[in-house]
């Protein structure tokens, strides 16, 4: 309840929060729309652990080019696990050095 009225409020940790439980299903009914709506949400308002688990997730749907923008921003804001799957991308000549500069 904690963090529905905090994301109600904009805070973008809450909806990175409510993503995971809605995800997991923990304290909650499993639900992947409500996961991914505040995944997005908090994505939006800077959160660089959303942006990194929405390149993840379009990563893994076969998404390269939206990941890749998505990791980019995630690292950006300083997700060093972003930066590891960039690089990661890189070596396997997924991406270029003029996607790495963007």
């Amino acid at each position: 309840e904690y963090f529905t009225k905090a994301a109600d409020f904009g805070d973008a940790e809450a909806h990175c929060k409510l993503s995971a439980l809605y995800y997991l299903g923990n304290g909650v009914d499993k639900d992947k729309g409500k996961a991914m709506y505040h995944l997005k949400k908090a994505a939006i308002r800077g959160h660089p652990k959303a942006r990194y688990s929405l390149g993840l997730h379009d990563k893994n749907n076969d998404n390269m080019e939206r990941a890749v923008k998505h990791l980019i921003i995630a690292a950006t804001q300083g997700e060093y696990e972003s930066i590891k799957k960039l690089m990661e991308a890189f070596k396997g000549g997924f991406i270029s050095k003029e996607d790495l500069a963007a």
